[in-house]
């Protein structure tokens, strides 16, 4: 999708904002997996996640385009609608975010903090991303997609920064939402010319993409039952499929104990809270860990915001939870 130069560039943007976060070997992770394992921590950002990389480059790339614009409107559950509140105060853009009934109540309360209007609408994504496209046209707003160029621009930053410091990962897992963290790192990869197998992960209550990539076409499905709500993803969008299709070497699916198991082993290992999709990858990871060995492994931790009740819920309150 871009070249070497682009994605430079758009690192320029990023860091205007932002510092580069950390790619940690973890020597615990090591032992668990039976491989050299490196963990890129984007959930050290501060909005907690890696989709503020791509919020800096849209919104700065709009207000350059579209210096008079009224605003912009997207659709989240909440990483997304964050980093465009967060972008949109950093570039003086009114921000209109629309989630589901029964979004994470932490979630909408940082995008509030930072600015955005938020409405409820529906009960999943994407019944909020018809509600945001709606809202764009009856008031004048610009329509943010999930999944854009100027998005995937600024998230294959961190890929950027994770192949510069280390060329020769193996395998990197990078979970699947709607596109953007995985497309970007696609980009990233083929841009330095490297071999790194790219492995994408999704939810196996949502596994829209998995379906996709099998089929080699669009493939909806739905429902998407799933606590990892950054996975919880109904309908892939076609753009990235293509991208996804060429680029990564399979799809990996986990179901939502297992999120939970690897939200566990973050913490016990390293002391890091992990989301349902921030830890995603290292649930895929713990399931290949036989093909694994003496391998090395990039694990991309996109993000930290889970929910203090959910968190009880789902990971405190699962058995064995205290021998992870």
């Amino acid at each position: 999708m871009f070249s070497l130069e682009e994605i430079r560039k758009a690192h320029d943007v990023v860091l205007t904002a932002l510092r580069p976060t950390s790619a940690i070997s973890w020597p615990l992770l090591a032992a668990r997996l039976g491989a050299e394992v490196v963990v890129k921590h984007e959930n050290h950002h501060p909005t907690g996640a890696f989709k503020v990389r791509g919020g800096l480059t849209y919104v700065e790339a709009l207000m350059r385009r579209e210096p008079l614009a009224k605003g912009l409107v997207s659709a989240t559950r909440g990483n997304h609608g964050q980093s465009l509140a967060y972008a949109g105060r950093r570039f003086g853009a009114a921000v209109t975010i629309v989630v589901p009934h029964g979004n994470s109540r932490e979630k909408n309360a940082a995008m509030r903090a930072l600015g955005a209007e938020l409405i409820e609408h529906g009960t999943d994504f994407q019944a909020a991303r018809e509600e945001a496209m709606r809202l764009a046209d009856a008031r004048g707003l610009q329509a943010a997609p999930s999944f854009h160029r100027d998005l995937v621009l600024g998230v294959s930053t961190y890929a950027l920064e994770l192949l510069s410091a280390h060329a020769d990962l193996d395998v990197l897992y990078v979970p699947i939402g709607q596109g953007s963290g995985i497309c970007g790192c696609i980009s990233a990869r083929d841009a330095f010319g490297l071999k790194t197998e790219i492995v994408g992960v999704q939810s196996a209550a949502a596994p829209a993409y998995a379906l996709s990539f099998a089929k080699g076409r669009l493939v909806s499905t739905d429902s998407a039952e799933t606590f990892a709500d950054g996975v919880a993803t109904r309908v892939p969008d076609e753009e990235a499929l293509d991208v996804i299709v060429r680029g990564a070497s399979r799809i990996a699916l986990v179901g939502d104990d297992e999120i939970a198991e690897a939200i566990r082993a973050y913490w016990t290992d390293t002391h890091n809270l992990a989301e349902g999709a921030g830890a995603a990858a290292l649930a895929a990871a713990m399931n290949e860990r036989g093909r694994l060995q003496g391998r090395k492994v990039g694990l991309v931790l996109t993000g930290g915001n889970i929910d203090f009740d959910l968190f009880q819920r789902w990971v405190a309150a699962a058995p064995n939870a205290e021998a992870a």
